[in-house]
This record gives structure tokens, C-alpha cells and sequence, in this order.
């Protein structure tokens, strides 16, 4: 990580500093978290520290240790169950609205993510893959028209991009993503509703189920 640029308050770029970090797998489950070696490789006090670990406590991207600090939370199959339970009701809402709402842009957005999307399965690279297919589900979030889905949905997807780098590391299959996404687009564009939001349910679903199965097979 690198010395923080003093641009935004300091709590908030440590915390931004942190999510990326955890959500990268730089710092993967498990880590501890030394509030002195933290302020140290950020150039700053312990306090903006200590308040930014307590931001991400709240959203359960860390835990503590006693008296040893914090450690970055555990990705296991009961996380995945619960963050994926919201994720299917936020995305089946929001591809619903997308394809109700007709916003202007819709078609050219969702072909631009989709691009992305096969650029990033093109180039094999997990940070690209996990931005592509978190940069298709915002876009289907903003094309919904609801100002206040992508801030409720904000600590399911921070959580949600953890999962994505766990496990796109260890083969994680990703062709029947974009199969899926393609179909969701499809279905917003031509203005089916119910269809869209069917398909962004069983599309979180199936993520789930793929993920569990993974987690739980014997090693």
C-alpha cells in the first residue's frame, strides 16, 4: 500500500486504502491487522486507523482479536449463503426496474459492460474479471433508476468482491458468467421485466450454489 495523499480525511483513505486491499486478496482472510504497522506503511497516526478498522468491523470485513487487534474476517460457505441471499433480491429488483425504467443509455451501457466483460475473460487477469462483472451488475443498478440500490447494496458487494478474488484464484469456472450476464442484458433491453429479474435471481443463485459447492468439496 502505498502513503496516503491527504487529498480526502485521512479516516476515509485508510479505510479506501483497506477495502482494496481486502477485497484484492493483498490482504487475504485471516490476516492480522496491527494497527502500528498500518499507520506505519500509511504515513499516519494510529487514530484514523483505529476509526476506519472500526468502519470495516461494521461491515464485517474484519474481526477482532482481543487485546491482539483485528484479523481480516473468514470467506467460508456460511458467509456466501448470507451475502448471496441479499445479492439475488438486490439484483432481481434492479434488472427488474432497469428493464421497466427504458433509460436512454441502456442498450449502448449494457453492451459496453458485456465488451468488458469478454475483455476481461480475454485477458484471464482476476482483478480485471472481478471488476468487469462488478462494473455489469452497478451498471444494471444505475440503469434501474433507483438512486438508493447501489448505497444498500454497497457492504453486500464490498463482501461480494472478496468471495469473487477468493476464488477466481483456485479455478473458479467463468465462462458461464458472461453467459449469464448476456442473458440478463438481453432480457432488460427487449423490456421483459419479469424475465430479467427471473434470470439476475437464478444468476445469483447459481454463483452461490457454484461457490459452495467448491468451498465444501472435500480438499
Amino acid at each position: 500500500m502505498e502513503p496516503l495523499s491527504g487529498r480526502k480525511s485521512l479516516t476515509d483513505e485508510v479505510h479506501d486504502r483497506l477495502v482494496d486491499a481486502l477485497c484484492s486478496g493483498a490482504l487475504p482472510p485471516g490476516t492480522p491487522l496491527r494497527q502500528e504497522a498500518i499507520a506505519e506503511e500509511l504515513n499516519v497516526s494510529r487514530q484514523p486507523v483505529l476509526q476506519a478498522l472500526g468502519l470495516l468491523r461494521r461491515d464485517r470485513l474484519v474481526e477482532p482479536m482481543g487485546r491482539r487487534g483485528y484479523r481480516v474476517a473468514p470467506v467460508d460457505s456460511d458467509l456466501v449463503r448470507h451475502v448471496y441471499d441479499l445479492r439475488e433480491a438486490f439484483d432481481g429488483l434492479a434488472a427488474r426496474l432497469a428493464a421497466e425504467t427504458k433509460a436512454p443509455d441502456r442498450e449502448s451501457a449494457l453492451r459496453a459492460a458485456i465488451i468488458q466483460g469478454h475483455h476481461a475473460l480475454g485477458s484471464g487477469d482476476t482483478a480485471n474479471l472481478v471488476a468487469a462483472d462488478v462494473a455489469f451488475h452497478q451498471t444494471i443498478y444505475r440503469l434501474s433508476g433507483n438512486p438508493l440500490l447501489p448505497e444498500a447494496s454497497a457492504a453486500v458487494w464490498l463482501q461480494i468482491r472478496r468471495v469473487m478474488h477468493a476464488y477466481l484464484q483456485i479455478g473458479y469456472p467463468r465462462d458461464p458468467i458472461w453467459t449469464e450476464h448476456q442473458a440478463i442484458a438481453d432480457a432488460i433491453c427487449v423490456g421483459d421485466g419479469p424475465l430479467a429479474e427471473k434470470l439476475a435471481r437464478d444468476h445469483g443463485r447459481n454463483a452461490r450454489d457454484r461457490l459452495i459447492s467448491r468451498m465444501e468439496k472435500p480438499s
